[in-house]
Order: structure tokens, then C-alpha cells, then sequence
């Protein structure tokens, strides 16, 4: 027999998976997202996932979502994962470069994708579409020409032993 695998994960199942697997580090309980930016050529440049800068300790800051006052709630702190991923990269230029991330990018987040070079955006969840900041974001983006895509998902459930 000399047949390749025919079940073998597509490009987006498998950067889309990288992704969500970046964002299980986040710990933030209530949202987990997490980015992946690829070349070109389907190489994975870097990886990000939402989570305080170094040297804020998780233990420290706050993980609230709301407060009246808001210092003692994560909004202000927390970097998101398509900033950490563009931050992460050691590499020089991310122009003309894929990003997969789990939850569609925020306003500020699409400053930084426009102005790292990415041209490509496929996200999964836009559970805050309608919203100010992702009306917004689309906007830039669009204006800026900067592709965007929903994830089709193949509901195919990948199981891995760690």
C-alpha cells in the first residue's frame, strides 16, 4: 500500500486549533482566546493568548469583569492575544501574514494587526459583532484592506493526551 492518509487536518482545522490551544493558557476565567500568525507559505510565526504583560502577576491584578472603580477590573490590564502574538514575534516583518485567533479582534487589536503588515484575518467566534469596538474594527480593517474570514468549521473533534 502506497496511499497518503486521506483524514489528515486541513491548514485552517490546524492553525485554528494552535490557536484555541494558545488560548487554554490564558487565565482568564472568562475568556479564553487565543492567536497564531502564519507565513505566506503556512509556517507558524508566532503565537499569543490573552493574559497580563510580564512581570504583572496573575495573582496580583484583578480577573473582574466589572467594578466601580475600574482599576480593580482586568480591562485595563490584560493585553490580547493578537497583540501578544504580533509582540511575540522575533522575526522582523509580519507583512503579508495569516492570523487565526478564536474570537474576532478588537478595535485596538486591529490598529495593531493593520499596522504589523497582516493581511488575513480568520477568526471563529464574533459574539460581540454590533458592538462599537467591532464595528470599528471592521471598518479599519476593511479600509485598510485587510481580509477577513469566519472559520468554517468542520466539527471535527481532535483529541489529544498531554
Amino acid at each position: 500500500m502506497n496511499e497518503k492518509r486521506q483524514d489528515y487536518i486541513s491548514w485552517d482545522e490546524y492553525f485554528m486549533a494552535v490557536a484555541k490551544l494558545a488560548g487554554l493558557r490564558s487565565k482568564d476565567p472568562n475568556s479564553q482566546v487565543g492567536s497564531c500568525i502564519v507565513s505566506q507559505d503556512n509556517k507558524i510565526l508566532s503565537i499569543g493568548y490573552n493574559g497580563f504583560p510580564n512581570g504583572c502577576s496573575d495573582d496580583e491584578f484583578p480577573w473582574k469583569r466589572e467594578d466601580d472603580d475600574p482599576l480593580k477590573t482586568k480591562y485595563v490590564y490584560v493585553t490580547h492575544s493578537e497583540l501578544n502574538a504580533i509582540l511575540n514575534y522575533r522575526g522582523g516583518s509580519l507583512e503579508g501574514t495569516k492570523l487565526y485567533v478564536s474570537l474576532f479582534p478588537c478595535n485596538e487589536c486591529a490598529k495593531a494587526i493593520i499596522q504589523a503588515g497582516i493581511k488575513t484575518i480568520i477568526y471563529d467566534s464574533d459574539k460581540y459583532d454590533g458592538t462599537p469596538s467591532i464595528i470599528a474594527s471592521k471598518m479599519m480593517l476593511q479600509a485598510a484592506g485587510v481580509e477577513f474570514r469566519k472559520y468554517k468549521s468542520s466539527n471535527r473533534t481532535i483529541e489529544i493526551k498531554v
